[in-house]
C-alpha cells in the first residue's frame, strides 16, 4: 500500500508545524498538501522550511478542495468553524478527517456527526495516547468510588494565550466521569464558583481552569473521599504527543468505513 497522503491544515501554527514534521518523520504517511488562511504570510513557501525540515515540494496554500480530492486525509487542529467547513469537504472527497479542535459547540458537533456519514472522522478533544488511557482510569474510578463518599473535581491549566475554557481534554475527562457514574455532564458539572456558593452538591463534578505561562496541558481528576483523596493526573511537556497520536489515528482510520470515531477506538480502549 501507498504512503498516506495528508493534509495538514493551519500548517503555519504550532501545531500545524508539529504535525508537518510528525507525518514527515512516520512511516507509512507523507505530507500531501499544506493548507492555510487567505493572507497568511506562509502562502506560497514550502511546508518543510516553515516546519523546519526543509523543502520538501509542498507548497503552502489556502484552497483546500483540490488538496482534499487528491489526498487521503486531513489533520485538523484548528477551530470550531474551519473543523465544520473541512468536514464537509472531507465528506465530498470522502477521505479521513481527524479533528484535535476544541471548542466546539452542539451544533458544531452535529454538523460533524453529519459530515461523518461519508466521511471517516476522529475527533477527540485530546489526541494525545496517555490523556485517551487516563479517560479510562478516570471512568473506572469514577464508577468504583460511590458518589455519596466522594466528589470529584477536575483541575487544568494552560498557557496564557489559550482561549477556551475548560479546556476540551478536561471536559473529555469530565465526560468520562459522568459515563462511570451514569449521569449526564451537562447536568452535574459546576463550571465556576464564586462568592457564597453554599455547601457542594453531592454528585457534581467540579471544573477549575487555570492560565498562565507557556503551560502546554496540565489535568488532574481528584476524587475526594472522607479522609483520603485520590489524584489521577497527565502532564504534557511537549506538543509533539498531539502530533504522534493524530498520525496514529489517521493511519489506523484509513481502511474503516466512515463514521465518527474517537481515540479509544484508535486505541481499542471503547467500551473498556
Amino acid at each position: 500500500m501507498s504512503d498516506m497522503g495528508l493534509v495538514i491544515v493551519g500548517a503555519a501554527g504550532r501545531m500545524g508545524q508539529n504535525l508537518i514534521r510528525m507525518v514527515h518523520e512516520t512511516p507509512g504517511a507523507r505530507v500531501a498538501a499544506a493548507i492555510e488562511r487567505q493572507g497568511s504570510p506562509a502562502l506560497g513557501k514550502d511546508a518543510g522550511e516553515i516546519a523546519g525540515l526543509g523543502v520538501l515540494g509542498v507548497p503552502v496554500t489556502d484552497d483546500p478542495l483540490p488538496a482534499f480530492a487528491r489526498a487521503d486525509g486531513v489533520l485538523d487542529f484548528t477551530s470550531p468553524a474551519a473543523s465544520v467547513e473541512f468536514a464537509g469537504y472531507a465528506a465530498q472527497a470522502r477521505i479521513v478527517h481527524i479533528i484535535g479542535t476544541t471548542g466546539c459547540s452542539a451544533e458544531d458537533d452535529g454538523r460533524i456527526a453529519a459530515a461523518a456519514r461519508h466521511a471517516t472522522i476522529v475527533k477527540s478533544g485530546n489526541m494525545s495516547l496517555g490523556v485517551n488511557l487516563l479517560a479510562v482510569l478516570v471512568r473506572q474510578a469514577a464508577a468504583a468510588l460511590d458518589a455519596g463518599d466522594f466528589d470529584i473535581e477536575v483541575v487544568e491549566m494552560h498557557h496564557r494565550h489559550k482561549v477556551d475554557a475548560p479546556s476540551g481534554t478536561a471536559l473529555l475527562l469530565g465526560e468520562a466521569a459522568a459515563e462511570g457514574r451514569d449521569v449526564s455532564l451537562a447536568e452535574e458539572s459546576v463550571r465556576a464558583r464564586d462568592g457564597h456558593t453554599g455547601a457542594r452538591k453531592a454528585g457534581t463534578i467540579g471544573f477549575a481552569a487555570l492560565r498562565g505561562g507557556s503551560v502546554i496541558g496540565d489535568h488532574s481528576v481528584i476524587l475526594a473521599g472522607p479522609g483520603e483523596r485520590v489524584v489521577l493526573s497527565h502532564l504534557a511537556g511537549d506538543r509533539s504527543i498531539y502530533a504522534h497520536g493524530a498520525v496514529k489515528a489517521a493511519l489506523w482510520a484509513r481502511d474503516r468505513k466512515p463514521g465518527l470515531y474517537s481515540m479509544l477506538d484508535v486505541l481499542g480502549l471503547a467500551g473498556r
